[in-house]
């Protein structure tokens, strides 16, 4: 497995199935269960203003805010999310998303999900 971690171009292989990720522990806003998070950070931008990798998150119900805007594409597992206002998103393996920064609601993750992010 070839990383290139270039300043010019960041990336990583295989990132469906790697798993040397860092435990980043659990999720803080717990509502049920215990959402524990993993990840690996491809790339972080002066002053952590942007930043890019891979998110894994066990099952649990939790409180989401969203506090930059955020990208992401879900490879696999399966959850919901539920904005305050009542609008639902169900994500499934090939799920791509985008979460204004302050979206607000609550993630359920029925099946440990992995995803690549970009936030801003």
């Amino acid at each position: 497995m070839s990383d290139t971690l270039a300043a010019t171009a960041p990336s990583l292989r295989d990132v469906a199935t790697r798993d040397d990720l860092v435990d980043w522990g659990v999720i803080p806003t717990m509502i049920e269960g215990q959402s524990r998070t993993s990840g690996r950070v491809i790339y972080k931008g002066p002053e952590g203003r942007s930043e890019s990798g891979i998110w894994v998150c066990t099952p649990g119900k939790w409180e989401c805010h969203v506090t930059r805007d955020e990208f992401c594409h879900f490879m696999s597992g399966r959850c919901t999310y539920v904005h305050e206002s009542g609008d639902v998103i169900e994500i499934v393996p090939g799920t791509a998303a985008f979460f204004p920064q302050d979206w607000k609601g609550v993630c359920t993750v029925h099946e440990t999900v992995r995803k690549v992010y970009m936030i801003r």
